[in-house]
């Protein structure tokens, strides 16, 4: 990830993560990087995947600080390794803190960042995507052996979303983040509009 691109590498795509804290965020970082070397995305939970937005970012950062404060913090328990047949995703599954992951997911799926999504919100820790799919299976396993191997407690605590912007090179940057559960929130970067 860089920091601070100048608004023309700047993409009107934006999403909303919760990231996951070490020491689990390091293994599953590790991880990603071995299926997918040169990935240098921080292991997260998808709140709202990417889209595009029609209003300015700084009106969809607004949106976020006044909804965001309104959910309680939540543990999130993952589960398996396990494979999206249609996108050939591979990804951790989420058992514990699903409900409050799609409760999450659609109160913040409205107005500045409302977006008919191509798939069914499905939480979840991506670990490779965008794979040939001759290598999916043997990636998979892989991820299914070393997420066996992992001695770590395999839940974390979802306190905080931080809404992120794509760039021309595929490389999220923060722009803020809010805290759940009270009105603390931090611009992280300048909001770019590219919207219009």
């Amino acid at each position: 990830m860089y920091t601070d691109p100048p608004a023309w590498d700047r993409v009107n795509s934006f999403a909303l993560v919760g990231y996951i804290p070490d020491p689990l965020a390091g293994f599953l970082d590790g991880l990603r990087r071995e299926l997918v070397p040169n990935c240098f995305l921080h292991a997260h939970v998808t709140l709202l995947p990417p889209r595009p937005i029609r209003c300015s970012p700084e009106a969809a950062w607004q949106q976020v600080q006044t909804l965001i404060p309104q959910f309680a913090p939540f543990e999130v328990q993952l589960a398996e390794v396990e494979v999206f047949p249609v996108t050939d995703v591979i990804y951790v599954a989420v058992t514990q803190g699903r409900e409050e992951l799609e409760h999450l997911h659609d109160g913040m799926n409205l107005a500045c960042l409302g977006y008919s999504e191509p798939f069914p919100y499905h939480p979840h820790v991506t670990l490779a995507q965008e794979l040939k799919s001759d290598e999916v299976d043997e990636l998979a396993r892989v991820a299914r052996a070393r997420w066996a191997e992992c001695k770590l407690p395999k839940s974390f605590r979802v306190e905080q979303a931080v809404f992120v912007q794509n760039t021309v090179r595929n490389e999220w940057i923060d722009l803020g983040e809010s805290m759940l559960g009270h009105s603390e929130s931090r611009l992280m970067t300048e909001l770019v509009d590219l919207v219009g």
